[in-house]
Formats: C-alpha cells, structure tokens, sequence
C-alpha cells in the first residue's frame, strides 16, 4: 500500500522505550465489549473488521486491557489479527478487578499482578508483552510491590516494557526507583489538559505519553465555537482536529482513539494527515487555557 493508503502513517513515529517503533496515532480496544466495558461485544464481526481495518490503515500500536470485558477485546484482538504483524506493537494494563459493568475496582497485590499477566499472555496468543502498564496504582499495596513483581516479569522475559497509567510525576519518580518506566497513560485531551505537568515530564525523560479519552472536545466543538470554526476551514471533523490538535502538542504524544465502528475509524486515523498551522494551533490552545 502506499503512504495514501496507510494514513496512520503520516502523523509520524516514536521509539517506545528507544527500541520499538510504533506509528504516533495508535487505536485503543475500550469500546469493543459491550456496555459499561462488560461482556461480549454487541458486533463481533465489525470488531474483527475495524481491527483488521486499522492495521491496513497503517496503525501499529494497538492498546489494550485484561479488564476490557474482561479479556473480550483481547480476544477479538487474536481473532483478528494472530499471528501479528511483525510491526505491531500490542500495549496492555493489569491492576483492575472487574466486578460488573462500570465497576473497576484497583487490586496491586503482586499475586494478582503476576495471574493476570499470566492471562494477558494466554488470551492475545503471546509469548511476551510488548508494554505492560499498571493500569491503576492500588493504594493498599506499596508501589514497590506493584512495579517489582512486573519488573520480575520483565527479567523472567515475558513483558518488554512497563508503563504506568494515571499517575503524578511524583508517581512515576517513585515508580522509576524499582524499574525502568517508558511510557505514562493518563486522561488528556484538547479540552481537559490536567495532565500537563506530566506530558512536559514524559518529554524531559523521553517517555511515552499515551492521552486515553482523546476525542472529548466540549464547549470547543459548539457552533461557532474555535474547534469548529477549524474545523470547517480544514474540511475536517471536530474530533480529527482534536486528534490533530494533539499531535501537534507534543512528538511524545500517542493518542489512542478507539470506536466499534469502521467509518469513525477510517475518520479518526485521517486526522494524522491534518496539519494545523501555528496560530490555529494556539487559538485552540488558548481556549481551555
């Protein structure tokens, strides 16, 4: 396929932990099992196909979670695409108990840590993770606990890397005394920049920042509101000068956008060819300022 074919292509690439390559616009398995995260997905057959679809698109980061469903992404995860491409880098998280829908509950018990691993492995068909990330510090467990049972995973040469989801910079500080962290994963998106202090620290160290909940616009998207007004001038959605939006933030940036539908996929990964000039890049950002 050529670079028209494979958009992904265009929003450019970032070395995970300095040694794995992936595209910077990603796809992320969420909304693929039934509601509230629960159960089997209410289209199996377009889940397979919207996975397929993305790897045709040029996307070789593919992020996902023991807890979606749980296993029910990972599951249509194989199905879809084992064996994997040689250049897809598949990301999971561990540290969610799943007791019903919209219900996660952070268990960091080493024991717990280490089964659940065991399980990703299993489910996805691997013999080792590429990037394993805790999906939730548990307050009741010491994160040296938590991090050292994954960096003992990581020795035994069945994760690659480790990464940390919803965390403080101290968080990662603390984390990085027991392993090596690549790559943080917290809530961030044009409308919601919380997360700040983070990204500038995952560009200062050279990690991964991995913005879940990217499409969330707000206000912004309104009628005449600036994301929209951009978005008419570029002949583009709102939600693909979001996605726009944060490529251009940072060169750390990985947004993982994810949908259960073909064309809002096919709509999303056209948003790496969308190229904001400098002052609608700060128009938008000085909106939610």
């Amino acid at each position: 396929m050529n670079s028209a074919e494979r958009p992904a292509a265009a929003a450019g690439t970032f070395a995970i932990g300095g040694d794995m390559p992936v595209t910077r616009l990603g796809y992320g398995t969420m909304q693929l099992p039934g509601p509230g995260v629960w159960g089997e997905s209410k289209d199996p057959d377009e889940a397979v196909r919207v996975l397929r679809r993305a790897v045709e698109l040029g996307v070789t980061f593919i992020d996902t979670a023991d807890a979606y469903g749980p296993f029910v992404a990972d599951h249509l995860l194989r199905k879809a695409l084992h064996p994997y491409p040689d250049d897809l880098v598949i990301a999971t998280k561990a540290g969610f108990s799943r007791t019903g829908p919209d219900r996660w509950v952070p268990i960091g018990r080493p024991e717990y840590l280490r089964q659940q691993v065991e399980l990703s492995l299993r489910h996805l068909g691997l013999e080792r993770i590429d990037l394993l990330q805790l999906h939730r510090i548990d307050p009741e467990v010491p994160l040296a606990d938590q991090v050292g049972e994954l960096a003992a995973l990581q020795q035994e040469g069945k994760i690659r890397h480790l990464g940390l989801s919803e965390v403080t910079v101290a968080e990662v500080e603390e984390a990085s005394r027991t392993a090596t962290i690549v790559s943080v994963q917290n809530m961030y998106n044009l409308a919601r920049r919380d997360a700040e202090p983070l990204l500038e620290y995952a560009e200062t160290a050279g990690l991964a920042f991995i913005p879940w909940f990217p499409l969330a616009t707000g206000e912004l998207a309104r009628p005449g509101g600036p994301l929209a007004a951009a978005a008419r001038e570029h002949g583009a959605s709102p939600s693909q000068l979001a996605l726009a939006w944060l490529l251009q933030r940072s060169p750390v940036m990985l947004p993982i956008p994810g949908t259960s539908s073909v064309t809002h996929l096919e709509d999303n990964v056209a948003a790496a060819t969308i190229d904001l000039d400098d002052a609608e890049f700060a128009v938008l950002l000085r909106a939610v300022s």
